[in-house]
């Protein structure tokens, strides 16, 4: 099991250890149950294991429901805590606290998503800090953020490119120029995947794969006008 920075916080009580072992018992449903118990009488007691868990959990619902404990703890516990996560070996660790950070909104926590997180060559690490720096970005700094993300056009497979899209529609306007720019790019991958995102910043409602498969089909037929620009 990855290891969990400790921070030491004074608790009133000693986890339940019942609870502990349930954590990781060899059911998922045994785990998801003692995940609910843990955020409906939130304990502060029990906030490494749940960060210890969070490394490991090989469940998606379960997962889910540890950020959802997670948040029911004081930030100025779990934050802490989460940063140190996002300095982990281990990329579900790094995902996992990304996504809770997100989840639980503290500004706070904005200088902890760097440029090493938001390119991180795991993609489920990108994607989470993508969908984290959306989130929590100060006002004023979106167009600086805009130009990070578009630096990733073309990564990855459909949800990949689809997490990407979606992190700079959230950004409005501050995304335009850089999307813009980017569909004059020669990389075919990062031409289409930009005109798609700017299709999905008018359209919302549009769909990701018909905006790639049109704009793809504009780089076959025009590959070589575009390459001229």
């Amino acid at each position: 099991m990855p290891e969990v920075v400790p921070i030491n916080t004074p608790h009133t009580n000693p986890p339940d250890t019942h609870l502990v072992d349930a954590l990781s018992a060899s059911a998922p449903p045994t785990r998801l149950k003692a995940v609910l118990a843990v955020g409906t009488r939130p304990d502060p007691a029990l906030v490494d294991a749940l960060m210890a868990r969070c490394a490991v959990e090989p469940d998606f619902f379960v997962r889910d429901m540890l950020t959802w404990a997670l948040t029911r703890l004081p930030p100025d516990i779990t934050v802490p805590r989460l940063r140190a996560q996002l300095r982990s070996e281990h990329a579900q660790a790094r995902s996992q606290a990304l996504h809770t950070l997100s989840k639980i909104g503290d500004a706070g926590a904005w200088p902890a998503i760097t440029r090493s997180l938001l390119r991180d060559s795991d993609d489920e690490v990108a994607r989470s800090a993508w969908r984290a720096a959306v989130a929590l970005v100060p006002e004023g700094q979106e167009k600086d953020l805009a130009e990070e993300l578009a630096t990733q056009l073309g990564r990855g497979d459909r949800r990949v490119r689809l997490s990407l899209s979606r992190a700079l529609v959230a950004l409005g306007e501050a995304a335009e120029p850089v999307l813009r720019a980017a569909t004059g790019s020669e990389d075919p991958g990062v031409h289409a995947h930009a005109s798609a995102t700017e299709r999905l910043l008018r359209d919302p409602d549009a769909g990701l794969g018909p905006a790639v498969d049109e704009a793809r089909r504009f780089v076959a037929l025009g590959g070589e006008q575009h390459a001229d620009r």
